[in-house]
């Protein structure tokens, strides 16, 4: 994330990190730590169709396997292009979604695992990842909408950020817990409070912070 908690670059689809960092001087030049870190991350991961979206994965061509498996929540963002990507890319690979008419359903492969819930059901999907595939740790790297999902369910254990030396702003401009806001004093059982366990200064004035979530 920026400085000031932003996780892309605007309020558009049109801009990202992954796309924008790498043309900024003061910020390319220590980006790729993250990516050495996100190699280091669990064997499990969860995002959304929109994030892998704007990835481009409805375009890009067929990549080789990795040891991940990928766990994806999307109704509408992934192209049969784009599960045919993630097949191709997974150990195993869970799409989680409430669309009956997904174009995964067309998809037939062996590593393909389609979680169908008439609404979202987060505690419900981990619960299925455990029990059905033996999943007991999985990094969660999503969008903040989904991330304020996880944060108000308490189903965070720990939150690792690294801190890019930029200010992006913007009220619209998407930051690393988005979605419902609290607006009252009954809402602040959905705060996530956290215990710092680890500061890291890394290159070109980026830093990690670890923290564990205590409730």
């Amino acid at each position: 994330m920026s400085v000031d908690g932003k996780i892309t670059t605007g309020a558009t689809d049109r801009l990202d990190f992954d796309r924008d960092l790498p043309r900024i001087p003061g910020v390319r030049e220590g980006l790729r730590q993250y990516y050495d870190i996100e190699q280091t991350t669990d064997l499990w991961s969860l995002n959304s169709g929109r994030v892998q979206e704007k990835m481009g994965v409805n375009q890009k061509e067929m990549p080789e396997k990795t040891p991940v498996s990928f766990v994806l929540i999307d109704n509408h963002h992934l192209t049969e292009h784009g599960v045919r990507y993630f097949c191709a890319r997974s150990q195993q690979f869970v799409l989680v979604t409430s669309n009956q008419t997904h174009p995964a359903f067309d998809v037939a492969s062996e590593n393909l695992h389609i979680l169908l819930q008439p609404e979202l059901d987060l505690t419900g999907a981990l619960e299925s990842l455990k029990k059905e595939f033996g999943c007991q740790r999985i990094t969660i790297q999503s969008g903040g909408t989904l991330n304020e999902l996880f944060l108000r369910e308490k189903l965070l254990d720990y939150i690792d950020l690294v801190v890019a030396p930029v200010l992006v702003g913007g009220k619209d401009t998407s930051t690393l817990i988005d979605g419902r806001s609290i607006t009252s004093p009954g809402g602040l059982s959905g705060l996530g409070v956290l215990r710092l366990e680890s500061v890291r200064q890394l290159e070109g004035s980026y830093l990690r912070l670890r923290y564990k979530v205590l409730f």
